[in-house]
């Protein structure tokens, strides 16, 4: 019985481990503007640290992007090859890291 929970527990914190190792192979992607782990490290940037933020917020922002509604000088031609679980898959990544 007790190898019975286990099993059940270790498959249902799988899809959360999987979005997490999506999450942070998409994320890798950002590094070269938004720097690893979602903070640049380039004193002045003007570029936004993503770690830390709310994830409602880097998804919806993201989707602003990609559908249009936001301007931008790239983003909205990176957004554009996200999907809606890709993008949700960086917004949780990325706002699960320390600020």
């Amino acid at each position: 019985m007790r190898v019975l929970v286990l099993v059940a527990a270790a498959l249902a914190a799988f899809p959360v481990a999987a979005q997490d190792v999506q999450g942070r192979n998409l994320a890798a992607g950002c590094a070269i503007c938004h720097g690893t782990d979602g903070r640049s490290g380039i004193a002045d940037s003007p570029l936004i640290p993503l770690a830390g933020l709310p994830r409602d917020h880097i998804a919806s922002q993201m989707r602003a992007f990609r559908d249009g509604k936001r301007p931008a000088t790239v983003m909205h031609q990176i957004a554009k090859g996200y999907t809606d679980s890709q993008i949700d898959a960086l917004a949780s990544w990325f706002a699960a890291q320390k600020r």
